[in-house]
């Protein structure tokens, strides 16, 4: 199902933002004009990614980083380059922005359970 999560201007470059929508737990990133979105759980042990509300970023916002263990990862894919899921990925989100609003596609009940 496709959710209306925030509008454009409320995500400002090289900020992340958190939201909990149908029992799930994502997260958007503003990077070079464009809007990522993944679920809000990190490979290694399953847990939120974030330390604080909306910190998923480190202190470049460069990169995700997870507050556990330090894995970080790339915005733009959500792999991990760093820490002990390396090589695993973030489950990204399709994510587009219509009529000013930043919309996300989550999926069925069949796949996030499968996962």
């Amino acid at each position: 199902m496709r959710h209306a999560l925030c509008q454009d201007h409320e995500m400002l470059e090289g900020t992340s933002r958190g939201f909990e929508l149908e029992g799930q737990s994502i997260f958007l990133v503003r990077r070079q004009n464009k809007v990522y979105a993944y679920r809000n759980r990190c490979p290694h042990l399953g847990i939120n990614l974030e330390w604080q509300p909306d910190q998923f970023l480190d202190a470049d916002a460069c990169l995700i980083q997870c507050a556990m263990h330090g894995a970080l990862f790339i915005i733009e894919s959500g792999q991990c380059i760093s820490g002990p899921c390396t090589g695993q990925s973030l489950t990204a989100l399709p994510c587009d922005i219509e009529n000013g609003d930043i919309w996300v596609q989550l999926p069925d009940d069949s796949e996030s359970s499968a996962r």
